[in-house]
């Protein structure tokens, strides 16, 4: 495959303002969870945590089978709080909300050390375990989600004080870590810090923040392995570890030249974005290779149709190829996440439908399903069926998911577009507007639509002053009658497409309208027969988002129910207490019990009467009344199939 040298990056999160279904989650996050996450940080003793006025709270979750203890991750937590937070304020200001922030950052800064260095636990739990167990004890990822938090927080209120905090840090990092005398080797054992360090170096201007990037990937699953002479140092039996594999955390080889998706999903996924940037940043083709065998890897063999990913609970990860069980399904919410942060990476190197359908399809369904639509309540796991006993939940022992999710929403603007020297890029449809410069001049960009309820995009393109330059539009798979028209003028497609992308090199003025359709017809999708658990079944879609069917619309006894009905001739209902979302009514038929009593089983099928099956979008489960949800049905008729 040809590369590209183009270098696409995304547009800051306040240049775009959203309207639409994302608005409208945006507008939850600014009015209950980012104030949420902060009241649940203090009661769980977060904050506390930091706070030098006030003793130690010492050991308060206690330490598991695995030496360390969920509390060693609060760091992280906060940091992502501080990121929705600084996201939300693009939106709305909130003095109150902010001020809270402010306080939590003045901690921070109390709690640092001369050095830099910066952990709750290292410093105020167990002082002289620092650097001693990377494998296990996250200390890089925490500093990578404050990293992440100071940004973000810097470019919404354009205070330095928390981004100072952790160029400090870094600054001492880069000290710390690399090779020669009293420096040590190593990296991770949870990736994350990798992609922070890409979005300090971008926001400073620092390449030495990228140079520290690059030598975290370079580095990780080189022999003498880190991880063993690390153990060995620490009195630690290199082999007596919980997961007993380096693949766990993808430091079994080094990254060039792994071929398979293995281990803990959410760590494979910061990594694979923390590749992808650096990939972008220093146009390694050697790095774009790999991820583009590790993309194959796992959207064709390890992927639910719902872009959720990591299947066991066991490890919070992968296991065989189509190993895919729906109501023991684990795909956490933090692992889809991951897969939109690394989707939206790999198209670093130019537009790609590719890595774009992925993202939009794992940002609808596995991602969005995690925050309720009062923003309030929250899923850590996302099966794709349940006999009614699986809901969102307040907070969690490890409430990684809440923050993770909430600050996609609140940022989602920045995926939605990229920008390269003479090109502006749009990734995901929605209304919005989104300034930016292009070919050296400032452009506003504006998308009218009701996507993804209706398919129609209108977009006006306001340069300035008239400039040459490209628009490229993503052309989704699914799309299959796509039309596209330049002020009432039918574009031929086939002509302009590059990538999946419709590229419109032109001057514009200023003047023009341009018009995509995309047609939203309610298809089935049928899984390869190797994942057993959907032999006979398919799933209905309609654009990006995938369907479900809840007891709620069909009563108990979801998988009595058979569709005979053609998903495309599909009746579309408009759901008020779903947020204007739109429903499928689809014919279907019901077994009955009837003639069952006293038995189990008999020689006669069931009978059966005649229904409607009523299908919601799969994101907005169990935001009403508790009950049974099932996404893969059985078809009466295999040619729904086609």
């Amino acid at each position: 495959m040809t590369r590209q040298d183009r270098q696409f990056r995304p547009v800051p999160v306040p240049s775009v303002v959203l309207g639409g279904l994302f608005g409208a989650r945006q507008d939850a996050v600014c009015d209950a969870t980012a104030e949420t996450l902060l009241d649940r940080c203090v009661e769980a003793g977060m904050v506390r945590a930091i706070d030098t006025t006030q003793p130690s709270p010492g050991i308060v979750i206690p330490i598991q089978p695995w030496g360390g203890t969920m509390q060693m991750f609060w760091d992280s937590d906060l940091g992502k709080s501080i990121e929705t937070v600084a996201f939300s304020l693009y939106r709305r200001p909130n003095p109150e909300l902010e001020a809270r922030v402010d306080k939590i950052i003045d901690m921070y800064e109390q709690l640092q050390d001369a050095d830099g260095y910066v952990n709750a636990w290292f410093q105020r739990v167990q002082p002289g375990r620092r650097w001693t167990n990377l494998r296990d004890f996250h200390e890089l990822y925490c500093a990578g989600h404050l990293m992440e938090g100071a940004v973000a927080y810097y470019q919404a209120t354009g205070k330095r004080k928390l981004l100072d905090i952790m160029c400090r840090y870094a600054d001492y990092m880069i000290g710390v870590f690399g090779h020669g005398p009293g420096k040590i080797a190593g990296y991770c054992g949870h990736e994350e810090v990798e992609l922070a360090l890409v979005k300090l170096g971008r926001v400073t201007g620092e390449q030495k923040y990228l140079d520290l990037a690059k030598y975290f990937i370079d580095e990780r699953g080189t022999e003498p392995h880190y991880f063993t002479e690390e153990a060995i140092r620490d009195g630690r039996d290199p082999a007596d570890f919980i997961q007993k594999t380096y693949e766990y955390n993808q430091a079994h080889q080094p990254v060039r030249e792994q071929t398979k998706v293995v281990g803990h999903a959410v760590r494979a996924m910061y990594l694979y974005s923390g590749m992808a940037d650096i990939a972008t940043e220093y146009n390694d083709d050697t790095l774009t290779a790999a991820l583009e065998t590790l993309w194959d890897d796992l959207v064709t063999k390890q992927m639910y149709v719902t872009g959720g990913i990591g299947p066991s609970a066991a490890n919070e990860g992968f296991t065989d190829y189509y190993d895919l069980p729906n109501e023991s399904a684990y795909a956490e919410t933090c692992a889809s996440v991951g897969l939109v942060f690394w989707a939206n990476r790999m198209l670093g190197r130019g537009p790609d439908r590719r890595f774009a359908d992925i993202m939009e399809i794992a940002l609808y369904n596995g991602s969005l399903s995690g925050l309720s639509l009062d923003g309030k309540t929250f899923f850590y796991e996302n099966p794709l069926e349940s006999a009614g006993k699986h809901h969102r939940w307040i907070w969690h022992r490890c409430p990684c998911c809440p923050p993770n999710i909430a600050r996609l929403v609140a940022s989602i603007g920045s995926y939605m577009y990229a920008v390269a020297d003479d090109e502006i890029a749009v990734h995901l449809y929605g209304e919005s507007a989104v300034k930016a410069e292009v070919a050296g001049t400032k452009i506003e960009l504006t998308q009218s639509t009701r996507y993804p309820w209706n398919g129609a995009v209108r977009i006006a393109v306001t340069p300035e002053r008239p400039a040459r330059f490209a628009v490229s539009l993503r052309i989704p798979g699914w799309a299959k009658e796509a039309k596209l028209a330049v002020d009432g003028v039918a574009v031929d497609l086939a002509a302009v497409t590059v990538g999946g992308y419709a590229r419109l090199e032109r001057e514009w003025t200023g003047r023009e309208v341009v018009d995509l359709d995309l047609p939203l017809i309610p298809r089935a999708l049928w899984a390869d027969p190797r994942v057993r658990q959907d032999a006979g079944r398919f799933a209905l879609m309609r654009g990006p988002l995938v369907y479900c069917a809840e007891a709620v619309d069909n009563g108990d006894g979801l998988n009595a129910l058979t569709v005979t009905g053609d998903p495309a001739r599909a009746g579309e209902t408009i759901v008020d207490d779903l947020g204007g979302a739109v429903a499928l009514d689809v014919e279907a038929t019901r077994d009955l019990s009837t003639g069952f009593e006293g038995s189990l089983y008999r020689e006669a099928p069931p009978s059966t009467e005649p229904a409607t099956a009523r299908f919601v979008p799969y994101h907005l489960w169990d935001n009403r009344a508790p009950g049974e949800m099932l996404v893969w049905m059985r078809g009466g008729d295999q040619k729904t199939g086609a």
